[in-house]
């Protein structure tokens, strides 16, 4: 059953140095607040799998506390390149970059296999590519029924999975709706997961393509309202353009960058949204 925590607590207890951490969403309900908590706290080791990585593990790359990253497309969106994360891989700063790229087809089917339990998923994809060449988490099955060859990708099974929701119930209970992702996929497929929402409500209202997750496969709901800025939360809170367009000058240079991370993040109220 999950706990309504604080944010420190729920970070402390549940992201260790070293874990494999999934922080999903797609475009909105992106949880900035619970990666700036892991900044805070200075969490390291860290391999880091999402679909999209954008500006959230730009910071976290950033910071020194990302050893490997398992993606399959990453860039500040609507503007240009991670510099952060290219950084890391072109040059090792501030430490070298291991890196498992997916096409979004594998990186999805690695979530469904590992929320199934199961050590593989299998689908079409990946011929004409030299990601199987790139990776050990690439193979190739023979369909048994067909004997047509088939892209086999391991199942991806994180430590801790976060995310950001808009409501939360008092028992745990959380519901997300809008343009969603991988998150129920990413939830299910991890030891631990921690969810911070916008609200926490008597009763979770029914939406229309809403998902919700029972408190049962959770461990954690804390109340962080605007914790997904600069992303947004349907709803709630709109997308804040202007910091993406601001990110690509700040992220340009190691020390402008250092600075906002120590400016807004680290001298930050747990909670807040850096801005």
């Amino acid at each position: 059953m999950a706990e309504i925590r604080s944010l420190h607590d729920a970070v402390a207890d549940l992201i260790h140095d070293g874990d494999t951490v999934a922080m999903e969403g797609f475009t909105h309900l992106i949880p900035y607040a619970a990666a700036h908590e892991v900044l805070r706290q200075g969490i390291t080791d860290l391999t880091l799998a999402r679909m999209t990585p954008d500006v959230i593990y730009d910071q976290l790359i950033g910071a020194g506390l990302v050893k490997k990253l398992i993606f399959s497309w990453g860039g500040n969106p609507g503007v240009g390149s991670l510099h952060r994360f290219r950084d890391a891989v072109e040059n090792g700063w501030p430490r070298p970059l291991e890196l498992d790229e997916h096409s979004h087809a594998g990186m999805a089917n690695r979530y469904v296999a590992g929320a199934s339990r199961l050590p593989f998923a299998v689908l079409r994809g990946y011929r004409g590519s030299g990601i199987a060449t790139r990776t050990d988490t690439v193979s190739a099955v023979s369909c048994p029924f067909t004997g047509e060859e088939l892209a086999a990708v391991a199942a991806l099974n994180p430590d801790v999975t976060v995310i950001h929701a808009q409501q939360a119930d008092h028992l745990g209970n959380v519901q997300l709706w809008g343009l969603t992702g991988v998150q129920k996929e990413a939830a299910l497929a991890a030891d631990r997961v921690l969810v911070t929402v916008e609200e926490i409500v008597d009763e979770l209202a029914p939406r229309a393509g809403g998902v919700v997750l029972p408190t049962w496969v959770l461990d954690a709901v804390v109340l962080v309202p605007g914790g997904a800025h600069p992303s947004y939360a349907s709803g709630y809170s709109v997308r804040d353009n202007d910091f993406y367009q601001a990110w690509d000058l700040i992220a340009r240079d190691r020390d402008t960058f250092t600075r906002w991370i120590e400016t807004h993040v680290h001298t930050q109220v747990e909670g807040t949204a850096a801005r």
